[in-house]
């Protein structure tokens, strides 16, 4: 231990030499994307230090940069200035940025000196409301985060996650199931390790954050060129390797594991390669993580492989694979175990991929097509034996559940974008998706023994191969009537060949500029999604015969309303206040009086499977106001303080409006850090960083202890469902560590030590049924748990 502490102090007082760092990137015009020839890039430190010209492909190299963060100022003739602060420049890595300037509504001869961070707006430029872009920085920053861009949402206004367990995100009160996962701009399965079918988190994301660029969440009303969703869509894309030289990028920490990245020059045509691998650490050791006593092993590989610009266009391949599994032995489990049970044996696999290559074709200078073909894959095994009169002479053993589910998903997407004029751009495309669905589920729970073998019957509640495709084309446009106003409008389409529905979608949104600080957004949208697939092929048995009785549900339909203002308060800080409605109808309910509804499931690795004969009857809103106070990294200096106040309420079938189990009606998340320079040259970095979090509990459904004593399985109580709340969820992480950057080599070191649920608070995980009890036994979540990470750049 005393040689690990001197070794940390020698680093941390060690003494730097003049070793500088890079900055690269191309600069592109915000509507047409394409490339801004002759814009000055300078590099500011209260005054003018240096600055370059962009070449003809819009990029540009500032050399000899001082480490540590510094700030960009990027100005064109006839476009709005934009300022980027706080770029973080270390020895191990360049750095590379992609800016996007907007051309100004009227000064056409001059260079518009309204200087904008623009941290706070999403790339989607026509994206207006309810959305904000997100980086690799801010995605390994925040303490807590496991360097997984689901938990990073969780601290966004309007964003609820108190599950320690699993990545959900629940928006806005809608169910996890109404996210939509976007990568280089198709739609891809969960992209998280142990995930299962119809859902879209899980325990470990599959996202390796060292690959992502700056990207986007968007929560409500969205642009037209999204569709199959209800609640948000995570719109990321994959950054290109260094173009100039090669550099690599190893670290290892307790969730995202042991890692290597490479990246380098490609070919002669300026492309490059990008590649990474991660196993898991915790398999490595053979311990285990995050609320379980079993070992889970999980690795992933992700890349992107830009071929350069030729004469047909820029091609690129992209992609992720990741395998997961965790076996759960009885023997080892205790009451306490959030997944598993003493008297079962349960295994897990899991597989994910999507592969894609994208084509980007010039037009003109002021027009684009962007093609996309993909194919992705997620499939998951899940078995559970389960021990009868365990420990006694007559034990034996019985396969109690059985699943095997995959996806198979061909995707083509096609977008041609084109700027009109400086006032106005139009965009519009198709997506076409071909699902390839093949499910198993076969379980006894809640069977009745009609063979008479003495055991419940293990009943087919899925046996599908059915294949399935939706299209959605759309169109849409940005029109700056004054400049003070612009509006962003579009029409969306959907058509699903499984029950030959077709539907229109509009959507539009206003952004006014009230004063230079001030702006004024409103946004509508009509968003439609399919019932989860788990639920409309199961089977029941009518006459004697199975058959898939949901398989003609029409779309869930969602109104978004949403009002928003905000406000730059100084140089570095910013306000924002949302105010919203969404209006739910055609939700599945049962045929009968009953308190079910499609929109209460998705928030657990599985759905209900009894949910047979549904009709499109349910209706749900959610209501709520969210304030957001942030500054930006400023003289070492960040703080988030997101609020949001909320309302999410459903109606089955019997007419009875209740909370949905995601209407924890309060979120609050307080986020700062603080960073300080060391070392005689001032070229290291200590950091800090803590995040508080606290929100209303999950409404549950209690249990009917007399009937579940009687069945040997849980029963609830249905005519009281979401009726009981869980106590108030509380959380506070704190993270620090040391960055070093080397005296006279091109690398840098990162350790860090990142202390989740400091004060060990209890949360809720679930009350639930305990066979081996007989009784109901409260499970709480993850306690304190120590996480730790290194990184070596070079």
């Amino acid at each position: 231990m005393k040689q690990t502490l001197v070794f940390f102090l020698l680093f941390i007082v060690q003494v730097s030499l003049a070793q500088t760092g890079l900055i690269k990137g191309t600069v592109l015009d915000k509507q047409s994307e394409g490339p801004l020839e002759g814009a000055t890039v300078a590099l500011l430190n209260g005054h003018i230090v240096t600055g370059v010209v962009t070449d003809i492909q819009g990029r540009f190299t500032l050399t000899d940069v001082p480490i540590g963060r510094q700030m960009v100022r990027i100005s064109h003739i006839g476009y709005e200035t934009l300022v980027l602060p706080n770029i973080e420049v270390t020895t191990g890595k360049d750095v590379f940025l992609n800016v996007a300037l907007i051309e100004a509504y009227d000064q056409l001869d001059e260079v518009v000196l309204s200087v904008e961070t623009n941290k706070d707006r999403a790339i989607n430029k026509l994206a207006t409301v309810s959305a904000r872009q997100f980086g690799l920085e801010e995605v390994t920053r925040f303490s807590g985060g496991r360097s997984d861009v689901g938990r990073l949402a969780a601290n966004f206004a309007g964003v609820s996650a108190p599950d320690d367990s699993r990545n959900d995100i629940v928006v806005r009160g809608n169910s996890p199931t109404g996210l939509l996962w976007r990568l280089e701009g198709v739609p891809i399965p969960s992209p998280n390790h142990f995930s299962t079918q119809g859902t879209t988190g899980g325990p470990v994301s599959a996202l390796n954050p060292n690959l992502l660029k700056n990207s986007d969440f968007i929560t409500s009303a969205f642009p037209a060129e999204y569709g199959n969703a209800l609640g948000g869509v995570f719109d990321l894309g994959f950054r290109e390797g260094n173009t100039d030289r090669y550099e690599y990028t190893l670290q290892t920490g307790i969730f995202t594991g042991v890692e290597a990245v490479a990246e380098g020059p490609l070919g002669k045509n300026n492309g490059s390669f990008l590649v990474a691998g991660r196993y898991s650490l915790v398999g490595l050791l053979g311990v285990g993580a995050g609320g379980t006593s079993a070992t889970p092993d999980y690795s992933d590989v992700s890349f992107n492989i830009n071929f350069g610009r030729g004469t047909l266009g820029n091609f690129s391949l992209f992609g992720i694979l990741g395998t997961s599994d965790i076996e759960f032995l009885g023997d080892d489990i205790d009451e306490t175990d959030l997944f598993a049970a003493e008297d079962e044996n349960t295994f897990v696999e899991s597989r994910f991929g999507v592969v894609g290559l994208k084509h980007r074709l010039p037009i003109g200078k002021n027009s684009f097509l962007r093609s996309i073909v993909s194919g992705s894959y997620s499939g998951n095994d899940f078995t559970v034996d389960r021990f009868i009169e365990k420990d006694t002479p007559q034990e034996r053993i019985i396969r109690y559940t059985q699943v095997d589910d995959s996806e198979t998903r061909f995707t083509f997407s096609t977008l041609f974008n084109s700027k009109l004029s400086n006032k106005s751009t139009l965009r519009t495309g198709i997506l076409i998706e071909n699902f390839g669905i093949k499910s198993v589920l076969r379980d006894r729970e809640e069977q009745a023994d009609l063979d008479g073998d003495g055991d419940p019957d293990l009943f087919s509640f899925r046996n599908i191969d059915e294949s399935l495709s939706l299209f959605q084309p759309y169109v849409q446009g940005q029109f700056r009537l004054s400049g003070k106003l612009t509006l962003n409008t579009g029409l969306h389409a959907q058509y699903s060949t499984l029950n030959e529905q077709f539907v229109w979608e509009p959507r539009a949104a206003i952004a006014y500029v009230i004063a230079p600080r001030h702006r004024l957004n409103f946004g509508y949208g009509l968003h439609h999604q399919p019932i989860s697939l788990p639920l409309l092929f199961l089977n029941e048995q009518v006459n004697g015969a199975l058959v898939q009785t949901n398989r003609g549900l029409d779309f869930v339909r969602s109104d978004h309303y949403v009002l928003g203002y905000d406000v730059k308060l100084a140089e570095s800080w910013r306000g924002k206040v949302e105010i919203y409605y969404q209006d739910i109808d055609k939700a599945g309910v049962e045929a009968f009086s009953s308190s079910y509804s499609t929109l209460t499931e998705g928030a657990d690795f599985g759905f209900d499977n009894d949910r047979v004969s549904l009709v499109n009857e349910g209706t749900g809103f959610n209501q709520g106001i969210e304030l957001t106070l942030e500054k930006f990294f400023n003289k070492g200096f960040y703080g988030l303080l997101t609020a949001s106040f909320f309302e999410s309420k459903y109606t089955g079938s019997d007419g009875v409006e209740r909370n949905s189990p995601f209407n924890n009606g309060y979120v609050v998340n307080l986020l700062a850090g603080r960073e300080y320079k060391v070392g005689k040259a001032r070229k290291n970095v200590l950091f800090f960083d803590t995040r508080l979090t606290t929100s209303g509990g999950r409404y549950y459904t209690p249990v009917d202890l007399e009937a579940s004593q009687q069945a040997g399985f849980e029963v609830l109580q249905e005519d009281l469902a979401f009726s009981e709340q869980y106590d108030a969820y509380f959380r506070w992480d704190f993270k620090f560590g040391i960055k070093i950057n080397s005296s006279g080599k091109k690398r840098s070191h990162q350790f860090y030590l990142d202390l989740q649920n400091l004060t060990a608070n209890e949360n809720v995980f679930v009350r639930r049924y305990n066979r081996l009890t007989d009784r109901v036994d409260q499970v709480d979540q993850i306690g304190f748990f120590p996480d730790f990470g290194y990184r070596f750049q070079f």
